[in-house]
């Protein structure tokens, strides 16, 4: 009479030989990710400031007198901008400001409130647009200035004769880990407004 099934030593041996290819497999996997987590998390951040620096060319390219009347431009530096734009359509010019705030990119937004209407410092909304930003340690602005024959103006001067913005964004999650450095670059001219 023939036994049928696994004796007790096999089915030991199957059941090891499983968890060896098992543990072999999830070590791959997790070391897999230890050494590509710096290239992943860069990946989303590149995103990230990708998604920011196309706000901001929707913003700027929307920019419009302010409902008190005001020019459109307000502030321009290197790190910064302050504008006013309708960013939600609704028939109402926002203050819009973005700036760098070490490595991050924040943007506020103030809503003109009152008649007649005024934009209260006290009533920006901040949000972080991107982080990881080494225009600082790099010693590249991240804004520049340019006038309708694209000569660039020096930050803070002669705020009528802007015609457009060009943006630069150096994206690091690890300055000393590779992948290096990406950088975002894109323009944005006035719809709205025509320089002097």
């Amino acid at each position: 009479m023939k036994k049928n099934g696994y004796t007790l030593i096999e089915m030991l041996v199957v059941v090891g030989l499983t968890a060896l290819v098992l543990a072999i497999i999830t070590d791959s996997i997790l070391t897999f990710y230890r050494a590509n987590t710096n290239t992943l998390e860069q990946a989303v951040q590149v995103d990230e400031a990708r998604r920011g620096v196309d706000r901001m060319v929707r913003d700027l390219r929307e920019i419009a007198y302010a409902d008190d009347g005001s020019y459109p431009i307000v502030e321009m530096s290197t790190t910064s901008i302050t504008f006013y734009s309708d960013i939600d359509r609704d028939a109402s010019a926002e203050r819009v400001h973005y700036w760098l705030f070490g490595t991050v990119l924040r943007k506020g937004v103030t809503n003109a409130t009152g008649t007649p209407p005024a934009y209260g410092s006290a009533d920006e909304q901040v949000s972080i647009i991107s982080e990881y930003i080494r225009n600082g340690a790099q010693n590249m602005p991240m804004f520049k200035y340019f006038n309708a024959s694209s000569t660039e103006i020096a930050a803070g001067t002669a705020t009528t004769s802007i015609s457009y913005v060009q943006m630069n964004m150096i994206v690091n999650v690890d300055q000393y880990r590779l992948p290096g450095e990406f950088t975002l670059r894109s323009n944005a001219a006035f719809r709205n407004l025509k320089a002097n």
